[in-house]
């Protein structure tokens, strides 16, 4: 099913001008069929899966606690 750059900015409360920027950048993967910009919405939703889950490893891999460095020593 593909959605029209109307019906993705509904879908994500964006405006139409915000995805059509966002085609031009190629953030948005869009094919076009001479009149409008056409998105693929299962292979959006995929990338959406995608982005979170690596923006939620990011924060995991920030969360993790710096290890101690046995070869420091303390000058002090």
């Amino acid at each position: 099913m593909y959605l029209t750059t109307k019906e993705l900015a509904a879908y994500l409360d964006m405006s139409e001008q915000s995805i059509l920027q966002l085609i031009y950048e190629n953030k948005i993967k869009a094919v076009h069929d001479g009149q409008q910009y056409l998105i693929n919405k299962e292979q959006f939703n995929q990338h959406l899966k995608q982005v979170e889950k690596v923006k939620e490893l990011i924060d995991e891999w920030k969360n993790e606690p710096i290890p101690e460095s046995h070869d420091v020593k303390d000058e002090d």
